[in-house]
This record gives C-alpha cells, sequence and structure tokens, in this order.
C-alpha cells in the first residue's frame, strides 16, 4: 500500500556539479527536493520506488545497486540507487533520484527503480503503479518528472500557448492528492508540450488509490520555460 510519495523535477541541472555556474538558480527546487524526501524517509517504507521517464531500452524495473553516470554532461560522477547487486544502467531521470536519495543520508532505505514510457497510455501507467503499491505492506514513491518545456520562446519547446495552463492543471491536481484530475491528464498534449512528468505522476496516481493521502505543493517554477514541481502526498 502507498503510504507516502515525493514528486521532483528530473533535470541533471538538479545536479550543482552539472548545472556548474547556474547551480544557485535551482538552490531552492534542490531544498524543497530535500524537505520532500525527508517526507519519505519519515514514512518509513518497506520498499521505494524512484519512477521516472525512460526512452525504450531503459524502461521496466531497476533492482537495487542500479548505477548511473553524469559522463554524458561532462561530469565525472557516478551514483547508485540503494544498496544492492544492480545490473542495469540508470537513465538520466533515475539517475537524479538516485543522486537526491544520496543526500538523505539513508543509504538504509530498500530502494528500487522504474522507467515508464513517456508517452504510456493514462491506464497503462496507473496499472504500474497499483502493481507497485501491491509489492509491500509500506510502499513510498519518489516520482521524476518535469512539465511542459514550452512555457518560453527559449524554452526547449519554444512557447506554446496551451503550456501554462497543462502546468497549473498539473500543479493542481499534485498540490491536492487528485487522484482522477492527473488520470485525466491528456497524454497526447503532454507530448507535445515536452511535458515529462505526466506519466509518472499518472503511474502515481494509480498507486494512490484508495490510499487516502493528502498533497502539499512545495515548489513551482519554471526556469528557463521549463515548468519544475516539488510536492508530497502523505
Amino acid at each position: 500500500m502507498l503510504v507516502a510519495a515525493a514528486v521532483c523535477p528530473c533535470p541533471p541541472l538538479l545536479v550543482p556539479e552539472v548545472a556548474g555556474g547556474a547551480a544557485p538558480e535551482l538552490e531552492d527546487a534542490r531544498a524543497h527536493c530535500a524537505d520532500a524526501l525527508g517526507v519519505l524517509a519519515a514514512a518509513r517504507p518497506d520498499r521505494l520506488y524512484v519512477v521516472g521517464p525512460a526512452p525504450e531500452g531503459a524502461r521496466g524495473a531497476f533492482p537495487a545497486g542500479s548505477s548511473g553516470s553524469f559522463a554524458g554532461f561532462g561530469i565525472d560522477l557516478s551514483v547508485s540507487l540503494g544498496q544492492g547487486p544492480g545490473g542495469r544502467t540508470l537513465p538520466a531521470p533515475l539517475a537524479v533520484g538516485a543522486w537526491l536519495l544520496s543526500r538523505t543520508g539513508r543509504a538504509d532505505l530498500p530502494v528500487e527503480g522504474f522507467g515508464i514510457d513517456e508517452r504510456a497510455a493514462a491506464e497503462e501507467c496507473a496499472e504500474t503503479g497499483r502493481r507497485l503499491a501491491a509489492s509491500a505492506e509500506r510502499v513510498a514513491l519518489l516520482v521524476m518528472g518535469d512539465g511542459s518545456a514550452c512555457r518560453t520562446v527559449k524554452a526547449p519547446g519554444y512557447l506554446d500557448e496551451r503550456a501554462a495552463g497543462f502546468d497549473a492543471e498539473a500543479a493542481r491536481a499534485l498540490g491536492s492528492a487528485d487522484v482522477p484530475g492527473l488520470l485525466a491528464l491528456d497524454a497526447g498534449l503532454a507530448h507535445e508540450l515536452k511535458a515529462a512528468g505526466r506519466a509518472p505522476w499518472q503511474v502515481l496516481a494509480g498507486a494512490a488509490e484508495g490510499a487516502g493521502l493528502a498533497g502539499r505543493l512545495l515548489h513551482e517554477d519554471a526556469p528557463y520555460g521549463v515548468e519544475y514541481l516539488v510536492a508530497v502526498w502523505s
């Protein structure tokens, strides 16, 4: 059963070594992510899943000990998803999640990963969430994903006037633990707006069905024209 969840953005820029001189610009987001992860640790989960968008070939389950690297961003930094034999290479969003977890000082947390197709249908995402939530008596999720990347003309997806409305509804649903609201987010529109968090958020929605959790939005900002959200459900 799901007992707690943290929602965090997944840009590698969250890692100060990757961000370089721009690192101070995301300090508030990092601080709120740390607060959200504190809620997960306090929930004392039997199993913690890091869920994030993944490209083809990097989807499905990632056992404890799976590792990732930020070498592709010019940084000699590797991370590991908890302690275990591993066996798979983490995609960037899960590597960012592993980095966030490493900052908690809680290496004892029983953690695994799951990569979901960004274009997966809402029901597929929800069913994945139900399956994860049923895997242990006390399950927590660290849900990695960004909102739209179309908030300004300099954004990765350029300016799209639909982006602000999409992000506002996602922020509202995440901040109020609105399961039907999250499941109603349009997959096609999310893809057009480059909102990589839509599928992971809908995994959360499926996991939370019947759990009676309350939500709280900790952070919302759109630096670089990309929507970053931090929320907790507990």
